[in-house]
């Protein structure tokens, strides 16, 4: 069945949407709805993260919710399933796993057979607040935990991760990374700890710095500096900084430089 709406009625239907302040999910904040070719483009901010991001909504060729498949009445039901989607989306890490290119002014987003952010096997998660002993769990499987703690009682810490992975319907504790925060305008974190236990592949430790830089960034950090002495950090975007040490922008369309 063929549309009966004209794509300037999706276009201001779609604008209308995710312009209002709670249309999508927290966090999420539309910049433009631009007009292209087969489709629109979505400009948004996520977080604090300092980027533009974009994803692409090709124009409906039938009367079926983008999100749901099932059939829709008007532009604006039509419109309002793209929101649906696009929470969905980003609920489930669209920002962290989808692939990216860089274009002028933004960064595009495509989501379609994104590798996940986690190695195989394995999933990283926020270490949960402990009244009395964060962490304990880590530190009985051999992980050492003092940095964390300290920087957590120092309202230092900007995120600390853990690595699991899944042996046998088992989980069983593999690594751990933490950053804090370098100066009084948090703009800048530092990379303090990445530890992956023996016997486990380096995929592990690199989803770790990613997924730290990723927490970094939308925190509102304009980079991450480290003082990690490890090759692998080169593939992630790091570079060396002037004095010493590695820095990553996380502006990913900053020219690469050393301060």
């Amino acid at each position: 069945m063929a549309i009966k709406w004209s794509r300037r009625e999706v276009l201001a239907a779609v604008t209308t949407c995710l312009s209002r302040a709670d249309a999508v999910t927290e966090g999420y904040s539309t910049v433009n709805v631009r007009p292209e070719p087969d489709g629109m483009l979505v400009l948004f901010r996520w977080r604090r993260d300092p980027n533009l991001y974009a994803i692409a909504v090709e124009y409906p060729t039938a009367p079926r919710s983008p999100w749901t498949g099932l059939p829709v009445h008007s532009a604006y039901e039509w419109a309002a399933d793209v929101a649906g989607r696009l929470s969905e989306e980003l609920a489930t890490g669209l920002v962290r796993r989808a692939r990216r290119t860089v274009r002028g002014g933004y960064v595009l987003l495509d989501p379609r057979d994104a590798p996940d952010v986690n190695p195989p096997g394995y999933s990283i998660s926020l270490v949960p607040p402990h009244p009395t002993e964060p962490g304990s769990w880590l530190a009985k499987a051999g992980l050492d935990v003092t940095i964390p703690r300290q920087l957590s009682a120092g309202s230092r810490l900007t995120c600390w991760l853990q690595a699991y992975g899944y042996n046998e319907r088992r989980m069983t504790v593999v690594g751990q990374a933490a950053a804090s925060w370098e100066n009084e305008e948090r703009t800048t974190v530092r990379l303090d700890l990445v530890q992956v236990l023996p016997g486990f592949p380096p995929e592990v430790c690199h989803a770790l710095v990613r997924l730290a830089v990723f927490e970094a960034a939308e925190a509102g950090a304009l980079r991450v500096v480290t003082e990690i002495d490890d090759a692998a950090l080169a593939e992630l975007g790091f570079r060396p900084a002037l004095g010493d040490g590695l820095v990553l922008h996380t502006d990913i369309q900053r020219p690469a430089q050393s301060k």
